[in-house]
């Protein structure tokens, strides 16, 4: 085997591994069979939060030299989180590049480490709609509604966002 051939084995067996081991609350699949660099993942708002019932679209994209650094992952279907920018992008620690912050907020150990796998990642981001992180936001509106006004303009904003999402979930 050659070493891009047993790049491509070794990348491919988490996407196996995850259809035969399915994990509650989401669904992942290539985008294009031709392509294991992007897949295309759907989420199921999490019971007994905000986000309940919605099923929202995401895509992640790997890097070449995945898994030494961590893939991108966008929300397609629209999301109002402190966490999501309002491009759609997510963020959290996990998918945060190796090593020191330089911010210093983040411990390296909490960032991206190659053990980590798409099922990680996926609780990662399940758990972080679950309880976002109001003190590292990538939406500073969001955040900004999800400390002030949480039951008001914020819970209205994500239920609007809950309701899209299943109207457009199979498009």
């Amino acid at each position: 085997i050659t070493e891009g051939k047993n790049f491509t084995l070794n990348f491919f067996f988490p996407f196996t591994e995850l259809n035969k081991n399915p994990v509650e609350g989401f669904s992942a699949g290539l985008i294009d069979d031709n392509d294991l660099y992007r897949w295309e993942v759907l989420i199921i708002g999490p019971p007994d939060t905000l986000y309940e019932g919605g099923v929202f679209k995401a895509h992640l994209t790997f890097p070449k030299d995945y898994p030494l650094r961590p893939p991108k992952m966008k929300f397609i279907t629209e999301i109002w989180h402190p966490n999501v920018d309002k491009n759609g992008d997510v963020c959290i620690s996990i998918l945060h590049e190796p090593g020191e912050d330089k911010y210093g907020y983040e411990k390296p150990e909490e960032r991206w480490l190659p053990i980590h796998t798409v099922e990680t990642i996926m609780i990662s981001v399940i758990s972080m709609l679950a309880d976002p992180n109001g003190d590292s936001p990538a939406n500073v509106d969001a955040a900004k509604e999800w400390r002030e006004d949480r039951n008001g303009e914020f819970k209205r904003k994500v239920a609007r966002c809950v309701r899209k999402s299943q109207e457009t979930a199979f498009e």
